[in-house]
């Protein structure tokens, strides 16, 4: 290509080696994707040849090569004063009267009239035999750009770029030849996102490579915010399917902070015009773009990501004038395999030390740092990423702390306690039901937390040498029956989707109360009327969402739809809420609605709360939120499972409820599962059946039930085993119950993942499918697919 100036739509991804991968890209889009609904912002592009044709006629090829020749790169001084040499050099060459009368020319059909129109003035890199993605963010862009000279100083400042000190050493370092590399100057109308919002998209989710969502970041203002990291943007994620069929496909919704925005500088005479302010609470307290924009630009991401067939990595921009949305960059996304998941790990202390403390190892992992003795959620900021968390016991609040740990030793607790649970969910190792880990340690102190070696877990002094043996699966044997996940954090499904599996036999959908709403729903229902320091707190949680109660029921949908989606077409199983009453009161407002019992293990939980009057308002919210998911946006793979009942006149009474409230078994595919979970259950299996579409076994507790002791005790916790011959026959009898039926028949508590010969006398009983913790299902499905040999 000789010519010197061209428009975008007449490039093509065949052009990159002559204006470069990002304008290739633009003019590829023009011209492929426009009548499909994409729309770029027009505009045109200064070649290779135009480039190389400047330094030649102003005899700066040979000065170049010459400033360059033996320059360390490695001497700072010496990279600085010779780049800032050049790049003078650049901006005081003229343009030959052929090149600026093109570049004026495509000015004037650009501005078509409008003399104020801006544009902006963008690099991008090409070399006959390098590929563009070398030189990534290493040149300028300059934005708000008004006026023909400002343009021309624009597109000199871009050619200098070229000569940065970044761009200079990078070459060094990769051994590239300056002279291969020539630049294009890409002008487009500049979209006025300084009034509305811009961002970045994806066509995959980053972090576990999972293709069925388009991943959505958005902030106010000019998209350099985001692209820099200075700003906390709005993130979305829109399920792929769903857009498809039509539906309402947004699964979640993050409101990010939005501190700042990059505006147009109003002089609008620099090749800088551009200034960063900060943003108005009012606007930091509600999203920058909603639904229907979000599923816009997934819709435009799409077309964009089949055209290419790969995924894409997107930059947009709403215009604040016009309300359009725009696409204004877009590049080929890599990710990590993600088959990388299916391995199988192994964690080997090397050495050893004196013991600490011991108690109940919960995971198979091992952990080190200093000690944090934390009394008090109050104490939440003394924990820093890496510390060993050292605590009596914790309860739903103490997640995000518990995120930070590298590992977690509590002084209470079962390995089915909350610790226990929501350590295995983050990957982290724990050890439960110490006695005293917080008198024998002290906070700073060094130690090694083992969990590698069988039940008992240790706490050594020191930090110790350990290692990891991966062992990767490429191909799962057949079992007679499937293996579930239990899965209660929408945040790892991505992640764990990935993991052989089919499906989740457990999503608690207490987990996503807790984590992602966090407010007692009577509070919500009654926001009018709460004091006024717990309305404060609630309105800290509810910003971005339209009223009190819309935040509750859609933040159940974002959680539920997401675990939907990422598992989908295999069923997902969600466990209405079970939280007990102490565990309620624990939520924002919930102290004034919740009573105080002496055993809520034992009290007001499962069908009981949904049945009763005081709690029917709050169990509705429940049942919208699973009908929007599951008839609004298509999920028909989620069913819903009813927890802790004690009769088969609440079995009877919570299926009519259900029914009443728009949930009627047998309607789109719907299944209602019990958990069973009681003696009694077991006991009248027969009749709970007649009610329900199968069983799920709560072996937790079941166990507890049938031996009369309390899990969360770690006094009694070593005679905590579901392999108990009385807990057994119990399971039997559920098991022989649903096959003689014809019903869903499976399990979800604890003891499978923790003692394989127990799934495997499962599967013997024939049961259908056992849920395990995500970390324990490559190795038991492998100790199953042997054992099926023998």
């Amino acid at each position: 290509m000789t010519a010197l100036v061209v428009p975008l739509d007449q490039v093509g991804m065949n052009d990159v080696e002559h204006v470069g991968g990002k304008n290739a890209s633009l003019g590829e889009m023009i011209s492929n994707l426009a009548s499909a609904g994409v729309s770029v912002p027009g505009g045109f592009a200064t070649t290779a040849s135009a480039y190389r044709e400047f330094l030649s006629d102003n005899n700066l090829t040979v000065r170049i090569k010459d400033a360059l020749a033996g320059l360390d790169v490695d001497d700072v001084n010496a990279l600085a004063s010779t780049g800032a040499e050049i790049r003078q050099w650049i901006i005081d060459a003229p343009f030959s009267a052929e090149f600026e009368a093109q570049i004026r020319s495509n000015i004037s059909d650009l501005q078509d009239g409008n003399e104020q129109l801006t544009v902006a003035v963008r690099s991008s890199a090409t070399a006959e035999d390098l590929p563009d993605a070398s030189f990534a963010g290493q040149q300028e862009t300059f934005l708000n750009i008004r006026g023909i000279d400002n343009v021309l100083l624009a597109i000199k400042e871009v050619f200098a770029s070229l000569f940065n000190d970044r761009a200079i050493a990078y070459r060094v370092h990769q051994g590239f030849e300056h002279s291969l590399i020539a630049l294009s100057a890409g002008i487009q109308y500049m979209v006025r996102s300084e009034t509305a919002a811009s961002g970045v998209l994806f066509t995959l989710d980053t972090e576990s490579g999972f293709p069925d969502v388009v991943f959505i970041t958005s902030s106010y203002g000019l998209g350099e915010t985001i692209v820099q990291g200075s700003v906390n943007p709005d993130e979305f994620y829109v399920y792929k399917p769903a857009l498809d069929a039509g539906k309402p496909a947004v699964l979640r919704r993050n409101l990010g902070g939005k501190a700042i925005k990059m505006i147009y500088d109003p002089s609008g005479e620099t090749g800088r015009s551009v200034e960063t302010v900060e943003v108005d609470a009012a606007d930091r307290n509600r999203f920058s773009i909603n639904d229907e924009e979000v599923q816009e630009l997934a819709r435009q991401a799409l077309i964009i990501e089949r055209h290419y067939q790969r995924p894409m990595d997107v930059e947009w921009a709403k215009d604040g004038d016009t309300g359009k949305l725009y696409i204004v960059q877009a590049r080929p996304e890599t990710v990590k395999s993600r088959s990388s998941v299916n391995q199988l790990e192994r964690y080997l202390l090397n050495e050893s030390s004196d013991v600490l403390v011991e108690g109940r190892s919960i995971g198979h992992r091992i952990g080190s740092g200093p000690v944090k003795i934390i009394n008090d959620i109050a104490q939440m900021d003394e924990v820093n990423a890496g510390d060993v968390l050292v605590t009596e016991m914790t309860d739903p609040d103490w997640e995000p702390i518990m995120k930070r740990a590298s590992a977690i030793v509590t002084n209470r607790g079962g390995r089915t306690c909350h610790a226990a649970i929501i350590a295995r969910e983050l990957g982290i190792p724990a050890i439960v039901g110490s006695g005293d880990a917080t008198e024998k340690l002290s906070s700073d102190q060094l130690v090694t937390v083992s969990c590698a070696q069988g039940d008992t877990g240790f706490v050594y002094e020191g930090l110790l040498d350990f290692e990891v043996q991966s062992s990767k699966v490429d191909a799962m044997p057949e079992l007679p029956f499937k293996i579930m996940m239990n899965v209660g954090n929408p945040d790892r499904a991505f992640d764990f989707s990935a993991i052989p599996n089919a499906g989740i036999g457990l999503a608690r959908l207490e987990f996503i109360i807790n984590r992602m709403i966090g407010v007692h729903p009577k509070a919500l229902l009654n926001y009018a009327t709460l004091p006024a320091d717990v309305k404060s707190q609630v309105d800290q949680r509810i910003a971005g969402y339209a009223d009190p109660v819309d935040y509750y029921v859609q933040r159940l949908v974002e959680g539920i739809a997401t675990l939907g989606a990422a598992f989908a077409p295999e069923r997902v199983i969600v466990r209405l809420s079970d939280f007990k009453s102490n565990e309620y009161a624990n939520l924002i407002g919930g102290e004034l609605y919740e009573p105080e019992e002496e055993n809520p293990m034992l009290g007001f939980r499962g069908a009981s709360r949904y049945l009763s009057e005081d709690f029917a308002d709050c169990f509705e919210l429940e049942t919208r939120a699973m009908k929007i998911v599951r008839n609004e946006m298509g999920l028909t793979n989620v069913e819903v499972m009813v927890p802790f009942v004690r009769t088969v006149g609440e079995a009877k009474g919570v299926v009519e409820l259900l029914a009443k409230n728009g949930l009627k078994r047998g309607e789109n595919g719907l299944r209602v599962i019990m958990m069973c979970e009681l003696p009694v259950n077991a006991l009248l299996a027969d009749q709970f059946l007649e009610y329900f579409d199968g069983f799920s076994i709560g072996s937790n507790d079941l166990t507890q039930l049938t031996l009369g002791l309390d899990r969360d005790s770690g006094i009694v916790a070593g005679l905590f085993d579901e392999r108990n011959p009385a807990v057994k026959i119990l399971l039997s009898m559920a098991i022989q119950a649903c096959k003689k039926a014809n019903k869903y028949i499976g399990i979800c508590g604890q003891g499978p993942s923790d003692h394989p010969d127990l799934a495997r006398w499962l599967m013997d009983e024939g049961i259908d499918s056992v849920s395990l913790n995500p970390d324990s299902v490559l190795d038991t499905w492998l100790f199953l697919a042997n054992e099926s040999k023998v």
